[in-house]
């Protein structure tokens, strides 16, 4: 069986659109896309007047070295969000077929299937297990509804636990024929368990995502990366925009895999992962910390007694978090980066007007959260 027979049927047989620079080949003089030959006067060394590569061959093989797979098995679009997107819209029929993700998790999955008028199947990971994933609870929710994608992600967003390999080529193979299994590895750079890549050439029915936001330094480039059978590329490439990478970002993503930028990261995720491993020893140290999770990622998850009073009073301390308590299981949890050289300071549950206003006012206070920074 294809794994094209999971997709839309319609898509099949779509003609996609094809771009002035699709058609441009090698051509030294470009005259189909009613461009202006005139550059402008900021933007001369990227030839901003011109429209850039779809799908850059040359950012192609140097994501394809660094991630061990052919440039075939690579599409790279505007942040992990628009791929996400992609394939919602190229495996799922609204209001037939169904996404399955497991909560607490990255909220883009659901927005997109949402969106896209398909389902969603909650498997809520196991919370007295440390977010652990429900193997089994997937595999069965997969077979008795019309799931066409499921998502796995690892480390994941919020918790930071990471889902071992041996699961997730288990539920390729059970899945085979029937799903997707769809790895979100946007964080995998700052863990030491090995990507998922490696089992592509067995389960064609296995999906990798990547961003450069995160270990690379990109976050204003949006730039994500699916990582898939060449089939699931070509489908997807159907159905992306003309012109789905502006030029600056494209010039941004070849300079992070320099001899110089490649060093610098080493030595980048070597501090994050330090600062990561200090600050749950922190964290877990302090009296008004409740719980930390154990994270693969560059963020620590923690609970304290009122999330949104400590978020505030962090926030008047010029400190910014992420609230996270909204997420299934993690009620009065926040999600701090780790990064090196800026303090958190004044986390705590209680402390000076933390809990006016609040039933947790009568509870003897807590204190305030000192300063974590070394």
């Amino acid at each position: 069986m294809s794994v094209l027979e999971l997709a839309r049927p319609e898509l099949l047989v779509l003609k996609p659109y094809s771009s002035a620079r699709m058609e441009a080949g090698k051509a030294a003089v470009m005259l189909n896309a009613n461009e202006s030959p005139y550059a402008p006067f900021a933007g001369d060394a990227l030839a901003l007047n011109r429209y850039p590569d779809p799908q850059p061959a040359a950012l192609l093989d140097q994501l394809g070295r660094a991630y061990g797979v052919d440039a075939g098995q690579i599409f790279v679009g505007r942040g992990s969000d628009e791929a996400i997107d992609l394939l919602v819209r190229a495996f799922c029929r609204a209001g037939r077929d169904a996404v399955l993700i497991c909560p607490p998790t990255f909220g883009m999955y659901a927005v997109a299937a949402g969106v896209q008028g398909a389902a969603v199947v909650a498997v809520p990971l196991q919370a007295e297990r440390d977010f652990a994933l429900d193997v089994d609870g997937v595999l069965n929710a997969a077979r008795v509804n019309p799931v066409k994608l499921v998502f796995v992600c690892t480390p994941n967003n919020p918790t930071g636990g990471s889902v071992p390999i041996d699961q997730i080529t288990g539920l390729a193979t059970a899945l085979a024929g029937r799903a997707l299994v769809v790895v979100d590895e946007a964080y995998a750079e700052f863990a030491d368990t090995p990507s998922v890549t490696s089992l592509l050439d067995q389960h064609p029915n296995l999906v990798v995502l990547r961003t450069l936001s995160k270990a690379y330094g990109l976050a204003g480039a949006r730039l994500g990366v699916l990582i898939a059978a060449p089939e699931i590329i070509g489908l997807i490439r159907r159905i992306m925009a003309p012109y789905p990478l502006p030029t600056p970002c494209l010039a941004a993503a070849l300079a992070a895999f320099s001899d110089a930028a490649s060093a610098a990261r080493v030595e980048h995720l070597a501090t994050t992962r330090s600062e990561r491993r200090r600050l749950a020893t922190a964290l877990r140290a302090h009296p008004a910390v409740r719980h930390v999770w154990p994270s693969d990622a560059n963020f620590v998850a923690f609970r304290v007694d009122d999330a949104h009073a400590t978020w505030r009073q962090l926030l008047d301390r010029g400190v910014i978090v992420r609230d996270v308590s909204h997420y299934l299981g993690l009620a009065n949890c926040l999600r701090v980066s780790a990064a090196p050289g800026k303090g958190l300071g004044g986390v705590g549950g209680g402390g000076p007007g933390a809990a006016q206003g609040h039933s947790s006012a009568r509870r003897r206070p807590r204190p305030p959260m000192r300063s974590l920074q070394p």
